[in-house]
């Protein structure tokens, strides 16, 4: 595997006894989501990640990560889900690993240079694979739809809520995004998993405490590790680790520490240029960078009741229900420090009462206007609904303003139009100093818009 020396698992990896009668039992936290939708959720905020990060770029380190994280992904409990794991190394020389949902995983170049040994990275692998298993991020998205409600999420795309931005904060980078903040009750059950996960792969399960002891030394300086600061610390981290290897057995015999391979690698990391810190272009917001111009080329997105086209260098969340479209770098921080989205458009299916009604699409109109509103108590009418078609169906039009997460005050503008399903909306969404250079994007996926039976 580019030049890597490969071993079987049965000679490379010492007979550990399994006594799973013993173990924790871990049970997955309740979450609204199908696994098919951490897949499509993880690639989609992959790819974009994979602009946005100084990937290492380096064939020989990737396909280690890769070598190694299968060996462990086998014996994690995937609960029969395939996942198309991914695995990539980031030249940054903080010590971190995140995984996204559905099986994408990026680790730091500092975690590899802080390991002492194979077992220690390892370590750092199981837990963030363990995530990707009980499935925490789409699990904290439930339960923020669940507290906000469907208008609730709807109108928390502008930094109104803390739970509306769901899905749409996975866009933005790394651990800040939602899909990433776990809490600490699953930052205790991804330790757990992983324990079980070295125990039952042959490593040495205490590499996963002597690792977050390491953590926890270092934290005590100037710099402390990134990794503290994304995944919450749990009280009794290493206890409970501690705790978890007695269930299973104790410390087996000869739990697998090192390798040749990991030195080689270590080597080849170290020896890495440290990639450049490049400054954020001037931004609306005084620094803020500004979102690469939408592409010309659109891919398609079939809805619950419509398909529509959007630029190929935007990311696309959510499911056939609700979903968003942003170009990287779309989602910024809101006034609560969420993720809210900035540049982009939101589609969302609203029930109606009786659609047959010859007011129902002006009283439903005005009903999303005031649920937006409660969530973003700033935002105005700009311009009252006007009557427009969209895909031959009789719509309205609304211009709302609204404080920009950018900085300043930013355009909304609101198209509206009954289905069977409820009502359709699209909400599209730039800085007014910005809107200009959006405006015929916006146009051009409106126009693309098919409705569906």
């Amino acid at each position: 595997m580019l030049g890597l020396v490969t071993f079987s698992l049965a000679a490379l990896l010492p007979c550990a006894p399994v006594l799973r009668a013993q173990r924790s039992e871990l049970k997955p936290p309740w979450n609204m989501y199908s696994p098919q939708t951490d897949i499509q959720v993880g690639k989609q905020n992959a790819q974009m990640m994979a602009k946005q990060l100084p990937l290492c770029n380096d064939p020989k380190v990737d396909a280690y990560l890769t070598q190694l994280g299968l060996r462990l992904v086998s014996k994690l409990p995937t609960r029969g889900v395939e996942y198309p794991w991914e695995f990539h190394c980031v030249n940054d020389k903080s010590i971190n690993a995140f995984a996204l949902p559905g099986g994408y995983v990026f680790v730091n170049r500092g975690a590899i240079e802080a390991a002492d040994n194979e077992a220690q990275l390892a370590a750092v692998m199981a837990h963030e694979l363990s995530h990707v298993a009980l499935r925490h991020g789409t699990a904290q998205a439930s339960k923020a739809q669940l507290a906000q409600g469907a208008a609730g999420l709807f109108g928390g795309l502008f930094g109104g809520s803390t739970g509306g931005a769901l899905l749409t904060q996975g866009v933005a980078l790394g651990a800040g995004g939602l899909l990433l903040r776990y809490s600490r009750t699953d930052e205790t059950q991804a330790d757990v998993m992983g324990t079980q996960v070295l125990y039952d792969t042959g490593y040495d399960p205490r590499a996963m405490s002597q690792f977050f002891e390491k953590l926890e030394a270092e934290s005590k300086g100037k710099n402390p590790p990134q990794f503290l600061s994304d995944h919450p610390n749990p009280e009794h981290r290493v206890e409970r680790v501690n705790e978890e290897i007695d269930k299973l057995g104790g410390q087996p015999a000869n739990g697998k520490r090192d390798s040749a391979d990991f030195e080689a690698i270590k080597r080849e990391v170290l020896a890495l240029p440290t990639a450049k810190k490049i400054a954020p272009a001037a931004g609306p917001a005084g620094g803020r960078g500004v979102p690469p111009p939408p592409s010309g080329h659109f891919a398609e997105f079939q809805g619950s009741s419509y398909t529509l086209k959007y630029p190929e260098n935007w990311g696309q969340s959510g499911d056939n229900g609700s979903a968003s479209f942003a170009p990287p770098g779309g989602v910024l921080p809101g006034s609560d420090g969420q993720g809210a989205l900035a540049y982009g458009m939101i589609v969302s299916v609203t029930p109606v009462g009786d659609p047959n009604d010859s007011s129902a699409l002006a009283n439903a109109t005005q009903q999303l206007i005031r649920n937006l509103q409660k969530s973003n108590p700033n935002m105005r009418v700009v311009r009252q609904p006007s009557a427009v078609k969209l895909n031959g169906q009789p719509g309205l039009s609304t211009y709302l303003g609204n404080d920009s997460p950018a900085g300043g005050q930013e355009t909304d503008w609101l198209i509206t139009v009954l289905t069977p399903q409820g009502l359709l909306s699209f909400l599209a969404v730039a800085p007014q100093t910005s809107y200009s250079d959006y405006d015929k994007t916006f146009a051009a996926i409106l126009d693309s818009v098919r409705l569906t039976r």
